[in-house]
C-alpha cells in the first residue's frame, strides 16, 4: 500500500476547535516556521557575566561618532549605558543636599542605619551616595558611610534607614544575579556619632515601581506629594509602571521616565558621568519639565516631547500635549518667529500612550485614537492628521515599525497601519488575550525579528505579574505561533550581530545564537515541540492500522554528536473521543557512512480511526526542521 503523506497548514490554530482544524497546528513551544515548515527555534546565551538591577523594559543601541558601541538600559531603578558588558550607571541625580543637612544614628550590634534629612523625598529602593561623612566612633568608618546606597525602609518624611555594608564596595561590585548582594557591617557601642556636619546626599530621581499597583490613602504616593499623611481620600492615586523612553541626539543619548523629567547624557564627558535634566542645560528656553514619551525626529531633526506641559503653563502636565524644539537645539523650545519650535493638542483620547516613527512620518497613539505626525516645514513645522478612531493599544512598548508599516497590539485586537488601519486576521487572538494579565498589560512590548521576518509581542499570563509568554506574527509568511518565554525588552540585530534581550534575571542575552537555554549554569536544553490537530486516517470511518513512518526531518545544523527528535503519534476513535493509545519513538541522525538518514523508519502498532502527531526535543545541542513525514497505514477491516 502506498505511504500517505502527513502535510500540515503552516502556523498555529486555536480560533476553533481541534478537530475542525484537521491538517493543522495546534499546540505549539519554542518552535517557529519557515516557507510554511516548523522548525525550532534559535537559542540564546548571556551576553555578560554581569547583571543590572531592577526591571529592564527599554533598550536603545547607538554608535557614537568615534564608533564606540552603546546600548542605553532603563530599569524601574536604575538607567545603564551597556559598553561591553558592563552597566555603567548614569542615573540622574534629581537632588544633592547643602553640608550639614543629613545625619546618621546607628545602633548597638545592629547594620541599621538611621537617617534623617527633611524633606528627603525618598522612596523605599531609592538611591542615594553620601559625601563628607566621618566615622560614629567604631565599626561605622567615614569610608562605609561615604558611599552609595539604597533605602531600605521611610520611617517618615524626615528619616529613611539604610543598612550598612563594607567599605569601598561600589553598587556594581555588589550586584549578583540582578540583586544587591553586600557584606553587612554591624555598629558597636562605639557608634554614638552623626557622621559630622559635613554630609552631603546625592539622591538620584525615585525609583519606580516593577509591578502595576493601584491603591489610595496612605502610603500612595512618595512623602508630601499626591496622597501620602491623608487619613482617607476620594481620590484614587495610581502608582504607575516604570517606563522609559530613549533616543540619540548625534552620538548623545536623551531620555525620558514616562510621567516625568527628560534628561540629556553627554557621550563627550565619561561612563561615569550622570544624565542631567535638559532644564540645567545652558541656553533653555521654556524646556518641558514633564513627559510621557521624548524621541529625535530623524528626518528634520527635531526633539519632541509627548503628553507634556504645555510653553503657557510649565510644570503641569497636559497628556495630550505635543511640543517640539527648534531644528538641532536640546534647549529652545520657546516658539517664536524665527524660529521652528511649537506646540500641539489632540483633540481625542484623554492621554497619548506612545508615538512609533516610521520612514515617513510618526504615528502618535492615544487611548482612542491613531494619529499622524508629519513635517510640514515652516511655519507650521509639523502637523497631525486622525488616522482612525475607536482604535486601543495594549500600552507604551506595544507598538513596533516594520519600514513603513506599524503594528501593534491593542487590548483585544492585533492591528496594523500600512497607509490604513486594518484588524490583523489573528488564528490565536483568542487564545492570547483569554490569558492575558489585564492588570499588568502596560508590560505587554513588540520586537522585531529581521532575520526571520517576525514581530514577538511578550505578555504577562493570567497567573502572572511579570512578562511570561510570547505570541508571534510572521508577516512575510503571513501566519501566528506562541510560546512560553519572558523577555521584558528587546532590540533587533543591527548595530549588534544578534538581537538582544533582557531577562527577569538581570542579565541580557544575546538570541538566535546556539540552540541552547543559557539562564542556566551551565546551559540547558530547549524544550521544543508542535503538536497537531486531530486526523482522520483515511476516510475516518473504519478502523485503521498505522505501522511505519518515515520522519523527514533535517537536524540543519545542530552540534550534539547524535541529535535525536521524539516523535508521537496517538490515536482515539471518534472526534469527541479521549486518546486510547500513544506511542513516541526517537528518530536519531545516524552517523554511519553507509546508512541515508532518509531510509530511516520509526515502527508503531496503532489503530484507530483518528489520530495526532507530535514532534518534541529536549537535548542539548539539537537543531530541527520537520518536512512532510509519510505514514505507513492499512485498513484494519473492522468498522
Amino acid at each position: 500500500m502506498p505511504l500517505s503523506k502527513l502535510q500540515f497548514k503552516p502556523g498555529v490554530n486555536r480560533e476553533v476547535t481541534a478537530y475542525t482544524n484537521e491538517g493543522g497546528w495546534f499546540d505549539i513551544d519554542y518552535v517557529r516556521f519557515q516557507k510554511g515548515f516548523p522548525e525550532k527555534i534559535g537559542g540564546w546565551q548571556k551576553r555578560s557575566s554581569n547583571s543590572f538591577l531592577g526591571s529592564c523594559r527599554a533598550l536603545h543601541p547607538w554608535v557614537a561618532l568615534n564608533r564606540d558601541q552603546y546600548l542605553g538600559l532603563g530599569t524601574n531603578l536604575k538607567y545603564y549605558i551597556d559598553e561591553g558588558g558592563f552597566y555603567n550607571d548614569i542615573t540622574p541625580v534629581r537632588e544633592t543636599t547643602a553640608a550639614g543637612d543629613v545625619t546618621f544614628a546607628a545602633t548597638n550590634g545592629s547594620s541599621e542605619i538611621t537617617v534623617t534629612d527633611v524633606n528627603h523625598g525618598a522612596v523605599v529602593n531609592d538611591f542615594v551616595t553620601f559625601s563628607g561623612a566621618v566615622s560614629l566612633g567604631g565599626n561605622i568608618t567615614a569610608d562605609v558611610l561615604n558611599q552609595e546606597y539604597y533605602v531600605t525602609e521611610v520611617v517618615s518624611s524626615s528619616e529613611y534607614k539604610i543598612e550598612a555594608r563594607e567599605a569601598n564596595t561600589p553598587i556594581y561590585d555588589i550586584t549578583v544575579d540582578g540583586q544587591l548582594a553586600p557584606t553587612l557591617v554591624q555598629a558597636n557601642a562605639s557608634d554614638t556619632g552623626n557622621g559630622g556636619a559635613s554630609v552631603v546626599g546625592a539622591y538620584q530621581i525615585n525609583t519606580g515601581l516593577d509591578i502595576q499597583v493601584s491603591g489610595s490613602g496612605w502610603g500612595a504616593g512618595t512623602w508630601s506629594r499626591g496622597t501620602w499623611s491623608s487619613a482617607s481620600t476620594d481620590a484614587i492615586v495610581t502608582n504607575t509602571l516604570r517606563l522609559w523612553s530613549h533616543d540619540n541626539f548625534g552620538e548623545d543619548l536623551l531620555m525620558n521616565v514616562r510621567d516625568g523629567g527628560i534628561y540629556y547624557w553627554d557621550q563627550t564627558g565619561t561612563l561615569s558621568s550622570r544624565a542631567v535634566n535638559i532644564t540645567s542645560l545652558a541656553g533653555g528656553f521654556s524646556v518641558p519639565t514633564i513627559a510621557k514619551q521624548v524621541l529625535v525626529s530623524d528626518r528634520d531633526r527635531h526633539v519632541i516631547a509627548f503628553g507634556c506641559d504645555t510653553e503657557a503653563n510649565p510644570g503641569v502636565q497636559d497628556p495630550l500635549a505635543i511640543r517640539f524644539s527648534d531644528q538641532e537645539s536640546l534647549t529652545d523650545w520657546q516658539s517664536t518667529a524665527t524660529n521652528t519650535a511649537g506646540e500641539l493638542r489632540l483633540g481625542s483620547g484623554s492621554e497619548i500612550v506612545t508615538a512609533v516613527e516610521t520612514r515617513q512620518q510618526i504615528l502618535v497613539f492615544t487611548d482612542t485614537t491613531l494619529y499622524s505626525m508629519q513635517f510640514l516645514g515652516p511655519p507650521f513645522t509639523f502637523g497631525v492628521n486622525s488616522l482612525s478612531e475607536n482604535i486601543t493599544v495594549a500600552g507604551p512598548n506595544a507598538a513596533i515599525a516594520v519600514d513603513d508599516n506599524v503594528f501593534w497590539m491593542g487590548r483585544a485586537e492585533f492591528y496594523v497601519y500600512s497607509g490604513s488601519v486594518q484588524k490583523l486576521p489573528c488564528l490565536v487572538r483568542d487564545f492570547v488575550f483569554s490569558d492575558l494579565n489585564e492588570a499588568e498589560i502596560e508590560k505587554v512590548n513588540a520586537t522585531l525579528n529581521t532575520e526571520h521576518s517576525e514581530i514577538w509581542w511578550f505578555y504577562p499570563s493570567t497567573n502572572s505579574t511579570e512578562v511570561d509568554r510570547y505570541v508571534v506574527y510572521n508577516y512575510l509568511e503571513q501566519v501566528w505561533y506562541y510560546g512560553s518565554l519572558g523577555r521584558t525588552a528587546w532590540i533587533d540585530r543591527g548595530i549588534f550581530d544578534f538581537p538582544i534581550a533582557a531577562n527577569t534575571d538581570g542579565y541580557l542575552y544575546e538570541h538566535e545564537i546556539g540552540f541552547d537555554d543559557g539562564t542556566t549554569d551551565p546551559v540547558s536544553p530547549i524544550s521544543a515541540y508542535i503538536q497537531s490537530s486531530p486526523i482522520d486516517i483515511g476516510d475516518g470511518e473504519q478502523f485503521m492500522l498505522l505501522r511505519r513512518m518515515i520522519p523527514d526531518v533535517d537536524f540543519k545544523n545542530s552540534t550534539a554528536a547524535l541529535p535525536d527528535v521524539n516523535i508521537t503519534l496517538d490515536v482515539k476513535n471518534a472526534p469527541d473521543g479521549t486518546y486510547l493509545q500513544a506511542q513516541t519513538d526517537t528518530f536519531v541522525k545516524t552517523q554511519a557512512a553507509s546508512v541515508d538518514a532518509r531510509t530511516e523508519q520509526l515502527y508503531f502498532r496503532l489503530r484507530g480511526r483518528q489520530m495526532r502527531f507530535k514532534i518534541e526535543s529536549d537535548e542539548l545541542g539539537v537543531d530541527w526542521r520537520l518536512g512532510s513525514p509519510r505514514l505507513d497505514i492499512r485498513p484494519d477491516g473492522r468498522r
